[in-house]
């Protein structure tokens, strides 16, 4: 059962973490490139703050964003800003996300997030911890799959591999570490591939985030999967 309480203690965690790192950046760096593609680590900063306003909304029952559109435009118009105002706008929107979490609500009710998907409201926190600590690591700063936490990077694997469960371009796979085992791709009898490695290239791999992991892969290619 997920605790959403948990959740939020963790989220808040992560969210310190980012920001103590980020506050030992400058202006200059705001401008320099990130880990994806097209976007400096300002662009990264200016998501977050917004991602954690959008998914308020959700809890309040408005829509994540306005439209795709308008989502991508606040991005860019953020991501210029000096540090500090980077710095305040992701602490205040990060306190209004979790004051909202905070307040007593029905965690069993059903939410919609974007493009028509829908989750139950215990699952959101979770979500804004894995929206900050999967954009800590893009920022390139020094924070690395491999510093995630173990029991993040645990949930993490499972819920990706969820979200790919029953997908018809994936081959069923079964994902393993050595000690534990997740199933994605396609419904089978039996799983097409197999992919072993450590818990970080796993992620890395399911979140599109380490293509060049050293994975072991039996039963043939490690499949390609679609983008989050």
């Amino acid at each position: 059962m997920i605790d959403h309480a948990h959740d939020l203690a963790s989220v808040q965690e992560a969210t310190y973490r980012l920001l103590t790192a980020v506050a030992k950046l400058d202006d200059a760096s705001i401008a320099r490139p990130s880990r994806l593609p097209d976007w400096t680590v300002g662009h990264v900063l200016a998501h977050l703050a917004r991602n954690a306003d959008a998914l308020t909304n959700v809890l309040d029952g408005r829509p994540m964003y306005v439209s795709g559109d308008a989502r991508d435009a606040d991005i860019a118009r953020d991501a210029p800003r000096p540090l500090d105002t980077q710095l305040t706008d992701l602490r205040e929107s990060d306190a209004r996300f979790r004051a909202r979490g905070a307040e007593p609500a029905d965690w069993t009710r059903t939410v919609e997030l974007r493009n028509g998907v829908t989750d139950t409201a215990a699952r959101v926190p979770f979500r804004r911890w894995g929206e900050v600590e999967l954009h800590h690591v893009d920022l390139g700063i020094g924070y690395e799959l491999e510093d995630l936490p173990e029991e993040f990077t645990e949930r993490e694997i499972d819920f990706l591999a969820a979200r790919f469960l029953a997908h018809p371009d994936v081959p069923a796979t079964r994902i393993t570490d050595g000690t534990r085992a997740w199933h994605t791709g396609r419904q089978a009898s039996r799983p097409e591939v197999t992919v072993t490695g450590r818990p970080a290239d796993l992620l890395g791999w399911l979140a599109g985030r380490r293509a060049e992991a050293v994975l072991e892969v039996s039963g043939g290619t490690l499949p390609a999967l679609p983008p989050l």
